[in-house]
């Protein structure tokens, strides 16, 4: 598969297609950053007129998930991989378009490289920051994933 936002979009459709009505969509990816954004509406709305708390983990998880799989593509290499933990923190009401990105790329690249290397699983925490379209930061979400390498 190419990773390039129209390709990755139409993969939400049919792998995760409740990130997708739900309005979660890639913007931007590279081997470093992965950029993906979600407006606030009436579909994905929580009672007190915010973005539900799922779909930004939706959001987020995806900006982390689809490095690591970038990543996992470009070693040529069998791996599975899995989220293993989530923290969240919520700083503010995400209303309008919320914005979020995870720049760890060469972390997972690092850690894809260990895990050939060694033949052990490894795990990574990852970050993703949502920000609404003031630049203001509405929530950060970290996602521990685990990465083996399939005998």
């Amino acid at each position: 598969m190419q990773f390039t936002p129209s390709k990755l979009n139409a993969f939400m459709f049919f792998k995760l297609p409740s990130a997708f009505w739900s309005g979660v969509r890639v913007k931007s990816i590279s081997p470093e950053v992965c950029e993906v954004t979600v407006k606030h509406r009436w579909f994905n709305q929580n009672p007190f007129n915010s973005m539900y708390f799922a779909v930004q983990a939706m959001a987020a998880e995806f900006t982390t998930g689809v490095l690591v799989m970038l990543q996992i593509h470009e070693s040529g290499k069998s791996i599975s991989m899995l989220v293993a933990q989530n923290k969240s923190v919520f700083t503010k009401k995400a209303t309008g378009r919320i914005t979020f990105t995870c720049n760890q790329g060469n972390l997972i690249k690092e850690t894809i490289q260990r895990a050939i290397a060694t033949k052990e699983g490894q795990t990574i925490w990852l970050t993703s920051v949502g920000k609404n379209e003031k630049g203001e930061q509405v929530s950060e979400m970290q996602f521990e994933w685990t990465i083996k390498v399939r005998s």
